[in-house]
């Protein structure tokens, strides 16, 4: 189905959040509430992004027909809606929304500011945050208080909530969690062709869901960002602008418009500063506060206009600076420091990539506003690591904490060709929060299938010395299986095929198949002394790979991941099938039928053709060729049976 075609299943992941919380221990009924010994003694649920602190309160509070839901004229609308849908998601089909509790409901939920005397006397002694988005939660005997910093922390603690809830109960937890990184989310920052609206309206719900609040407008085919920079949109286009605008808004992301003049501006020319900020009041009186204008993938070697010769001097790294620096300036403080709510100014350098001190960064941490955010990628284009030490660097080379623009799970060059990548984030150091602004995922061309490494680096941004990565790796396949265990394990086995993370050099920064390419150099040792026994041994793996791909169509409700993947399912389903009959060819050679062992061969070979024939579809990305699964291992895996039958 062409892509301009597929519509948005609303809200399809509220179910997984509500359940994502996995008990160690049977819940017991309501009306059997278990012994307090027995409910302290219980493990608290895993919950994504992980709470800066969250310990035991008490007794897990059980799940009625009817609840009361205390609010006040400072609740957050969105944080009411969720508490709502996840109350109605498990069951409480009787919601008393009142300014005052009764003190006779079976569950009274309390929601709103941490101060409000009602809410800080129920948290006791949860200790509520004092940083930005910050909440407190308590839920113990039949009352549950959700106490925000600001209305952001509230939607948060709802959304908390929803992952302790499972079975009935709710966990008897106390909660005290505020973001580490005050910008977190994604950059739809690729070149090819850009995320559909609905793609992007469906982004914006998962932002929200991940707790990240930043999304940044910068797709790199889209001509008014760059080409036609100084044209206004089209009326249409700013509809549909429009409608992002307002769904971020509703999920607490900050909708970043950015609009990249870098390859055709005349710095000195005042009609194109002139023209640069009509294009931000256009999306200023949309309800964008939030804006940046990325400088990157542009020459400093030359100007686009003789006048900046003239006021500037030759082009170079130091003059390109000087350019920029007035330009973003003007920008910051005649733009956006005279706009109510207006947050400052994000921009991308030339030189975003790198450690060198160079005359281009020594202007502009002498001379660019204090208050621009300036975006860095790493130590390259894609780093294989981000440690403290250079986030440190970066930071003083640029005079400021830097904001990190992070190339993953981005598939738009050519050593991504033909993959979908899905690994777990890794290799970003614990302690960065201190040394950096924050970090935003640049995506895959595929909204759908980012999710799956974007969720875990969302979980990282909010708590990095709490992050383990096995564990949100988890988190992030029960978000995307809607809760279901068994689906969440087709989903790793299937994360496992597409694990390789490229680098611009030779190596990957993140390892093919680190469960099923060690499996296969097993299987070939024990098959020289025990052929029969490491052919049984993996036929469970043959079938598992098979089947994925019917357990993820059948199991997995979101459709745009499944839009996005199906190539990849398609291929999978094709090489697992392969495997399999490849393993019956080594079994009949072993038994000395040649026959079959030729008629087997012959089925592998049929479906491996048939698998590497599978392109990726041109409608998703500007690199069309043969769809990439578990390389080099499935490759070499028939080498050797061709070569034993």
């Amino acid at each position: 189905m062409p892509r301009s075609t597929r519509t948005l299943r609303p809200r399809t992941a509220l179910l997984a959040l509500a359940v994502l919380a996995v008990p160690l221990a049977p819940a017991a009924s309501a009306a059997q509430p278990p012994a307090k010994e027995e409910a302290v003694s219980r493990r608290l649920p895993v919950v994504s992004p992980t709470p800066q602190h969250m310990a035991r309160a008490g007794d897990d509070v059980p799940l009625a027909r009817r609840a009361e839901l205390v609010v006040g004229d400072d609740t957050d609308e969105a944080a009411r809606s969720r508490v709502t849908e996840t109350l109605r998601a498990h069951g409480v089909r009787d919601i008393d929304v009142r300014t005052k509790a009764s003190g006779r409901a079976p569950l009274t939920v309390l929601l709103g500011p941490a101060t409000r005397p009602d809410i800080a006397k129920a948290l006791r002694d949860a200790l509520v945050p004092e940083q930005t988005e910050g909440y407190a939660l308590r839920a113990e005997r039949r009352t549950v208080a959700l106490g925000g910093k600001d209305a952001t922390g509230q939607f948060y603690a709802a959304q908390t909530l929803g992952r302790l809830v499972s079975k009935g109960r709710i966990a008897g937890a106390e909660v005290s969690d505020y973001p580490a990184m005050p910008l977190r989310g994604s950059i739809e920052g690729f070149y090819g062709p850009p995320w559909t609206e609905a793609e992007r309206l469906d982004q914006m719900d998962f932002l929200g869901d991940t707790k990240a609040n930043t999304y940044v407008y910068a797709p790199k085919d889209d001509p008014y960002h760059r080409e036609k920079w100084r044209e206004p949109y089209p009326a249409d286009k700013l509809t549909e602008l429009g409608k992002l605008v307002d769904r971020a808004t509703a999920n607490h992301v900050r909708f970043t418009f950015a609009v990249s003049p870098g390859g055709s501006i005349c710095y000195s020319d005042p009609a194109d500063v002139k023209a640069l900020t009509a294009k931000l009041q256009a999306l200023y009186d949309l309800g964008v506060r939030s804006f940046s204008v990325p400088l990157d993938d542009i020459s400093y070697t030359k100007w686009n206009c003789d006048a900046d010769k003239t006021k500037f001097g030759e082009p170079g790294r130091g003059s390109a600076a000087k350019a920029q620096v007035g330009l973003l300036n003007t920008i910051q403080r005649d733009f956006i420091a005279k706009r109510e709510g207006a947050n400052p100014l994000q921009m991308v350098p030339t030189e975003y990539g790198d450690l060198t001190d160079t005359a281009y960064k020594q202007t502009m941490r002498a001379e660019l506003d204090g208050a621009v955010e300036v975006m860095w990628t790493g130590t390259d284009v894609v780093p294989p690591e981000i440690t403290n030490s250079q986030a440190e660097k970066a930071a003083e080379l640029f005079g400021r904490k830097v904001f990190v623009w992070d190339n993953y799970p981005v598939n738009d060059f050519a050593r991504t060709a033909g993959r979908l990548l899905l690994a777990p984030y890794d290799k970003r150091e614990p302690g960065l929060s201190g040394h950096l602004s924050g970090i935003v995922s640049n995506p895959m061309n595929q909204e759908g299938a980012s999710k799956l490494a974007v969720f875990t680096m969302n979980d990282f941004s909010w708590n990095d010395r709490g992050y383990e990565r096995a564990r949100s790796g988890r988190q992030a396949a029960l978000y995307l299986a809607g809760g279901d265990e068994r689906v969440a394990d087709a989903v790793q086995t299937f994360v496992d095929l597409n694990h390789a993370a490229p680098t611009f050099g030779e190596s990957n920064w993140q390892p093919q198949s680190p469960v099923l390419g060690p499996k296969l150099d097993a299987f070939w040792k024990r098959y020289e002394s025990d052929p029969s026994g490491a052919v049984r041994g993996l036929r469970p793996t043959a079938r598992e790979i098979e089947r994925v791909p019917a357990v993820l169509r059948a199991g997995v409700p979101d459709e745009l991941f499944l839009h996005d993947a199906k190539q990849w399912l398609d291929a999978t389903e094709l090489w697992g099938s392969a495997m399999r009959h490849g393993l019956a060819a080594l079994s009949f050679a072993q038994e000395g039928d040649d026959a079959g062992a030729a008629r087997e061969r012959a089925s592998m070979e049929s479906l491996v053709k048939r698998a590497r024939a599978i392109s990726v579809d041109p409608a998703e990305h500007h690199q069309v060729g043969p769809v990439k699964i578990a390389d080099p291992y499935l490759d070499e895996f028939f080498t050797g049976v061709l070569d034993r039958t």
